[in-house]
């Protein structure tokens, strides 16, 4: 099979695949405010991640990309969904076009429809300096986002099976670029040991990529003879990994991924830690199955969502939403609590 073969079947199996929002997301719940004291006027989605100022939290997640023509088409359309409703995007990894020249042109697009944009290269741990630099001229890029995928690789039948040396390589990659490097998991999550390694290197951005949206094990499986079912299973929800990674250093910025599908569990995600909030499977799904006016309308949708949950709680800006006041229960609760994370200081805090 070749490389381009297998880009599309991980689009068609994640297109077929009905993503189940986690159900971790209602162990999270706002308390009540009866007196926000402000107007839905007053609430500003503009914000920062790391050195990135966004006109929206909520960014499209790296998806396809190096599949010949119909990921062109699909990369094109975000591209122009990027453009029209304010949000960064992401590419999928691009060293398929390291490999094979005649593929830069399912990437280009993007910045060719975009061109005031912010765009997020994207490679894999295994990439070198001189790919990362490769990647971010391919796309004039304005971020690197570092994907780590050991479980996909593992379930797929011609994946990787080396993984020694990522954090050295990552590094090098850190200190290497001038723009600013995302290391980004692929729906496994990342816990406080990860996030502490990545720290350790200089790494400002993680993507958590938790358990709850695309499921690559699953869609890998597919693909396999003898199926290894544990790792369809595998990971840490979307939420917990949230707060994992938050528990670790303030100066760490994080995005939020995996699962994410309203407005609401999107003011979840920001209040748990998540200067940003990635979209990918949902925001194709509705692309391939209802078409480009339909996914901006869904945007529209996420974007007066969370406003009308902003005023509610009374945070005029990102910055306060963070600050929000959480009660913490259920499966979510028991994990950190065994993590030895105090989640009273999400329930004791105050926006004012």
């Amino acid at each position: 099979m070749t490389r381009s073969e297998r880009k599309w079947d991980h689009i068609r199996f994640a297109i077929e695949k009905r993503q189940n929002r986690s159900t971790v997301f209602d162990d999270i719940k706002f308390i009540h405010q009866s007196l926000p004291n402000i107007s839905v006027n007053d609430v500003r989605l503009d914000h920062s991640i790391g050195e990135l100022s966004l006109g929206s939290p909520i960014f499209i997640n790296a998806m396809t990309g190096g599949g010949g023509e119909k990921t062109y088409r699909i990369n094109k359309k975000l591209a122009i969904a990027a453009k029209n409703k304010g949000l960064a995007m992401a590419v999928g990894s691009q060293m398929s076009a390291l490999k094979d020249k005649g593929e830069r042109y399912t990437y280009e697009v993007v910045r060719k429809e975009n061109p005031q944009g912010i765009i997020i290269a994207n490679l894999g741990s295994e990439a070198t300096l001189e790919n990362a630099k490769m990647a971010i001229e391919m796309i004039a890029a304005n971020a690197l986002q570092l994907h780590l995928n050991v479980i996909q690789e593992l379930t797929m039948p011609e994946g990787d099976r080396d993984f020694t040396g990522a954090l050295k390589r990552i590094e090098t990659i850190v200190t290497g670029v001038d723009v600013p490097v995302i290391v980004k998991e692929v729906g496994f999550g990342m816990g406080m040991e990860t996030v502490e390694a990545l720290s350790s290197v200089g790494v400002a951005v993680v993507d958590v990529g938790g358990a709850g949206g695309t499921n690559f094990a699953e869609i890998e499986n597919k693909r396999r003879e003898k199926t290894l079912s544990f790792f369809n299973e595998w990971g840490i929800p979307t939420p917990i990994s949230i707060i994992e990674a938050a528990s670790i250093s303030e100066k760490i910025s994080i995005i939020g991924s995996g699962g994410f599908l309203t407005g609401h569990d999107i003011a979840k995600g920001i209040a748990m830690g998540a200067s940003g909030i990635g979209m990918a499977g949902f925001f194709l799904r509705i692309l391939v199955e209802q078409g480009l006016e339909e996914l901006h309308k869904e945007i529209d949708t996420l974007h007066n969502e969370l406003i009308m949950i902003m005023t509610a709680l009374g945070a005029k800006s990102i910055s306060e939403l963070e600050k929000a006041p959480l009660i913490i229960s259920g499966e979510t609760y028991h994990w950190l609590n065994q993590r030895g994370i105090d989640t009273t200081k999400y329930s004791c805090r105050s926006i004012k």
